[in-house]
């Protein structure tokens, strides 16, 4: 998403916010156990009308039981939330009828044709007759599909299903849609398109709630939430993550024999991690001006040409990673106090 594309729509959001209209989705504590393992651990936020909120966290972290709390399909076990003003606990068949899901797993029929899965899902939706063709044509076109639209979707690419999915969970016209994971499984070309689809549903004023892993995905969003072993670790823009979330520097280094510098790097005092980002490593370090000199001498010493170093901005990567091994490492020292 451009910077400016960002700016306008969170003008947009924050006119929302100041007219009194109520957050499209609010979590209070939310919690969620499974016998003794808590895999949602009170989980607060609020989500904006017409907001792309991205809910990122390594697998296992909490993100589809979340999602799954949200949609009306799973209880929590403590805490409360809405949903479109629905109560998640008392309400959960209301939540349904005004939002759209998406999982990984989308069940298309694969023996149907693309219009008999949408046929299919009009019926589910309960779309009136007088408007159920309108809607079918309004999807296929959203969905680029018109060349497909009698061909069985077992045939189809992933890409091409995926954007079925996307219109079949959108049929209803929902204001809300849930996205788990939208784009595992397909090829960057068809992940950018995909994109381009939830930009002109967000445009339109739809809330979209996404879960994803990719990096560049999470570059796309208004706001991001971090979960981490079902917790909530950080919250805010791309930029404001950025920017305000690491106590750590990032040190970018072009150098020869990359991965040999990575291992040296590594070894230095008041280096937290090295990683390779394309030709170049970034290096997170305590302090970036006592670690470039020391980080020049190590590789000189070993016969490596250094090219060029420069601190930099922190990717959404390095924000993560330094963001996790810092929760990491409080509950090893709270553990080390509370046996």
């Amino acid at each position: 998403m451009t910077d400016e594309r960002r700016d306008s729509r969170m003008v947009q959001e924050e006119a929302n916010v100041t007219s009194g209209e109520a957050p499209a989705v609010t979590l209070r504590d939310l919690t969620r156990k499974f016998g003794d393992f808590v895999a949602v651990d009170r989980v607060s936020l609020e989500v904006r009308k017409g907001e792309t909120f991205g809910f990122l966290g390594p697998n296992g972290a909490g993100k589809s039981t979340t999602i799954r709390m949200l949609c009306g399909i799973l209880a929590p076990t403590g805490g409360s939330g809405t949903v479109a003003g629905f109560d998640v606990i008392r309400e959960a068949e209301r939540i349904k009828e005004c939002i759209g899901y998406m999982s990984q797993k989308f069940s298309l029929y694969e023996d149907l044709t693309v219009e008999e899965n949408i046929d299919f899902y009009s019926g589910i939706y309960k779309i009136p007759p007088d408007i159920k063709r309108d809607r079918k044509e309004w999807v296929i076109d959203m969905a680029g599909l018109g060349e497909h639209r009698s061909s069985r979707t077992g045939i189809l690419s992933a890409g091409w299903k995926q954007r079925l999915a996307l219109g079949c969970a959108i049929l209803h016209e929902p204001p809300i849609i849930f996205l788990d994971e939208p784009t595992s499984g397909v090829d960057p070309v068809s992940r950018r398109n995909f994109w381009d689809l939830i930009y002109q549903l967000a445009d339109q004023g739809t809330t979209v709630f996404v879960t994803t892993h990719y990096m560049d995905e999470a570059e796309y969003c208004d706001r991001l939430g971090l979960i981490y072993r079902g917790r909530m670790i950080a919250l805010g823009s791309p930029g404001e993550l950025k920017t305000g979330s690491m106590t750590e520097e990032v040190i970018e280094v072009s150098c020869e024999r990359v991965h040999e510098a990575l291992e040296r790097i590594e070894s230095i005092d008041g280096i937290r991690h090295a990683a390779l980002f394309g030709r170049e490593l970034h290096v997170v370090a305590e302090n970036a001006g006592q670690a470039m000199p020391a980080i020049r001498e190590v590789l000189t010493g070993r016969g490596i040409m250094v090219h060029g170093m420069e601190r930099i901005l922190p990717s959404l990567e390095d924000v993560f990673v330094s963001l996790i091994e810092a929760q990491d490492r409080n509950e090893k020292q709270q553990s080390h106090f509370h046996p």
